[in-house]
């Protein structure tokens, strides 16, 4: 089979969450013997930031304008079998108007960014990577999030055929390494800084580190501001590449995981640092969600908290609770939740759309 994607990015993992579920899945899809085709536009902040040149099993096309590439996307898309446009994609009215028009036999819409979406529509914002005409055209529409989005998807845009496809970890980059003392901590979190996540990350990291001042917390991630609530005993990584994060992880005793607002409100929206922390062997304490439970048993494959006293007794817990925690969700992800697992997911939800 052949896939031609056009997507937010792939090439840098900076500030975004796109990249390395990207990564994971095209390699995937290429072991299994697909072509994959990624057109991806050239932004200034990601060409700074770029940690990926070009993709060693799959096509990464860079480009300054779609005027550029729409004879190329045309020819891809032509020869292709299944088309995909993705939230945030800079040119994905565009790029959606070249698959409708063409004659690929699977049109597909992959919203990374469902509840924002979904949240945007609701307050009668434009959503710039949402085609005027909504979903219904698409032959396929698939989601990040699961539960009820799936529905405001049909309800909202018109979606007819809608799947989840979440996130994933891809086991030959998240691993357990050694620990690596750069990293070491208590406590970490890794994760863009975001306004709605802002209150959470409050209440289950700063607060515990206040009241923890002989532990050490770390956090890594790109966007944080000057003004933003920092302490003594925490650190700060600016932004970690992804093939560090195995040694990020496993120099910590917990990883925290932290939902921002609206995709925590919709649920069943697990945050692919969840599964690459687990797959790494650390264990993992998260807000709660609806739907956490499919992914992740709490108390034996996850912890999970509600306030900063949670944290705290959990970071106290011995190495070797933690230890049983951590193994337990490494064999969940490993049997679960790969790129692998995902990429059949993908492909099974490909044939049945055509």
């Amino acid at each position: 089979m052949k896939l031609v994607i056009f997507g937010l990015t792939i090439s840098s993992s900076w500030g975004n969450g796109h990249a390395t579920i990207w990564r994971g899945l095209c390699n995937a899809l290429a072991r299994a013997g697909h072509d994959v085709v990624f057109f991806e536009q050239d932004v200034s902040y990601y060409a700074t930031h770029r940690d990926l040149q070009h993709g060693s099993t799959y096509d990464l096309v860079l480009y300054a304008n779609w005027d550029l590439i729409r004879q190329r996307a045309w020819e891809e898309v032509a020869s292709a079998d299944s088309a995909i446009v993705t939230s945030y994609c800079p040119d994905a009215v565009p790029a959606a108007e070249l698959i409708l028009n063409s004659a690929v036999p699977v049109r597909v819409f992959y919203d990374l960014d469902t509840p924002v979406t979904l949240e945007r529509l609701r307050r009668g914002e434009k959503v710039d990577y949402i085609p005027p005409y909504g979903l219904e055209p698409f032959d396929l529409v698939l989601s990040y999030t699961g539960g009820r989005a799936l529905d405001e998807l049909r309800n909202a845009l018109g979606a007819r055929n809608v799947a989840p496809l979440y996130g994933s970890a891809d086991p030959d980059l998240h691993q357990p390494v050694a620990l690596n003392p750069h990293y070491f901590s208590h406590l970490s979190y890794l994760g863009t800084y975001a306004p709605d996540r802002q209150a959470a990350l409050e209440r289950l990291f700063l607060e515990p580190a206040r009241r923890s001042p002989e532990r050490k917390f770390l956090i890594g991630g790109a966007l944080y501001p000057e003004e933003f609530p920092w302490s003594n005993n925490v650190w700060f990584v600016r932004h970690v590449p992804p093939p560090e994060h195995p040694a990020f992880y496993c120099s910590s005793n917990l990883t925290l995981s932290v939902t921002r607002g609206a995709m925590a409100e919709m649920g069943y929206c697990p945050s692919g640092r969840l599964f690459e922390a687990a797959a790494c062997g650390t264990p993992v304490i998260s807000d709660y969600w609806e739907g956490l439970e499919k992914f992740f048993e709490p108390g034996k494959e996850i912890l999970t908290a509600s306030g900063p006293t949670d944290v705290t007794d959990a970071i106290s817990l011995s190495p070797d609770e933690l230890g049983q925690i951590a193994c337990a969700a490494r064999e969940r992800v490993l049997a679960e939740h790969t790129a692998e697992h995902r990429s059949q997911e993908l492909l099974r939800a490909l044939e049945a759309a055509a």
